[in-house]
């Protein structure tokens, strides 16, 4: 009987080791179709789809590379544990926990893909109009989406029930609106700004407290880089109520000033120098001809002023100094050739009684 016991003993446990060491065989054989995959199929498959068709983008395929890989990893777990002698509930749960990574693998993928392409690449391959302002924006909405879809199909997967989780965060919704009135305040008011555009991304705006380039909007808060090269995040609420002045859409930039010249100056001469820079913005070509202004303007306290007020053409702040400047030298010419003086703050001092300086001996 003993010895009838012990036989049966070192079978059990032989067949345990054997199949122990076939698990990790399986699962060791897995982690080398991983790495083949990674060095090799993967990039075949990459080639054949170039070869396949022009038309399709290769793009949609990168976001899925490390799902696959991890595919591999999970699968050979999942082999693995159907060698080992479980019992058919401890079988049930391996495949549900199968199940449930294979739910994580393809949300994985779909993150990737909405994080890189879904919005920005699509919109472009068939010429959909997709501001890019919207596209941040939307990433992170179909991110949101994938994410509660993924959750609520695991929680289905093992058993849990959905309605009652809805009807929980539906109880609870007017609570959470209440402690935090202010982030949903930020989230309506980057959907206003979503909706009216004021501004897209890369464009250089200006508000009442807040000056600089936009670079990303997010349901919270808008991140603008300063021209100290400062990171400044701003809420969307607080955005959304100030206005805005949006100088990237400029579609040209003003120049406005007065020239003033000595009173000593002939009417002849201060004719001439209005007509000859009149003439000089007219057929300037950085000078938007649709609105040109060259006027004797005012009679100053120590200056003959005349109004000069046009448009570049460019509206890049670069160019735009280089115009002005070059139109600044252009006018001086003018006012040396014509022999008139640029005036400056002067007085004169007329005295009732002379003053009697006394002459040297």
């Amino acid at each position: 009987m003993l010895e009838e016991l012990l036989l049966t003993a070192t079978t059990f446990i032989d067949n345990w080791w054997k199949e122990i060491a076939a698990a990790i065989f399986v699962l060791f054989f897995f982690l080398f179709l991983r790495r083949v995959f990674t060095r090799y199929i993967f990039k075949i498959i990459l080639r054949f789809v170039r070869k396949a068709s022009k038309e399709i983008d290769t793009g949609f395929l990168a976001p899925f590379e490390g799902p696959l890989r991890a595919l591999f990893i999970v699968l050979g777990i999942y082999f693995a544990f159907t060698i080992l002698p479980l019992t058919p509930n401890q079988d049930f749960l391996v495949l549900k926990f199968l199940r449930a990574a294979l739910i994580v693998l393809v949300t994985w993928g779909g993150y990737n893909l909405a994080g890189t392409i879904l919005c920005q690449d699509l919109a472009k391959k068939y010429g959909f109009k997709v501001d890019r302002i919207l596209i941040p924006f939307l990433s992170k909405i179909v991110k949101f989406i994938i994410i509660a879809l993924a959750v609520s199909i695991i929680a289905q997967e093992f058993g849990y029930e959905i309605s009652g989780l809805i009807a929980g965060l539906g109880l609870g919704g007017l609570a959470v609106a209440l402690a935090a009135k202010d982030a949903l305040g930020n989230i309506f008011g980057g959907i206003v700004i979503i909706t009216d555009k004021p501004f897209t991304i890369g464009d250089w705006i200006a508000t009442p407290s807040v000056e600089g380039t936009v670079e990303d909007i997010s349901f919270r808060s808008t991140r603008i880089r300063g021209f100290a090269h400062s990171l400044i995040t701003v809420p969307n609420a607080r955005l959304a109520d100030e206005p805005i002045t949006n100088w990237t859409r400029m579609g040209k930039r003003r120049i406005s000033f007065h020239l003033g010249v000595t009173y000593t100056t002939p009417v002849a001469k201060l004719k001439k120098c209005v007509q000859l820079i009149q003439e000089l913005l007219e057929s300037h070509p950085e000078v938007h001809k649709e609105t040109i202004f060259v006027r004797f303007d005012s009679f100053n306290e120590s200056s003959l002023d005349i109004f000069i007020y046009f448009f570049t053409v460019t509206t890049k702040w670069g160019e735009f100094l280089e115009v002005k400047e070059e139109i600044n030298f252009r006018i001086m010419e003018i006012l040396e050739d014509e022999g008139v003086s640029v005036a400056f703050p002067s007085r004169s001092l007329y005295l009732e009684t002379p003053l009697q300086l006394n002459k040297p001996e």
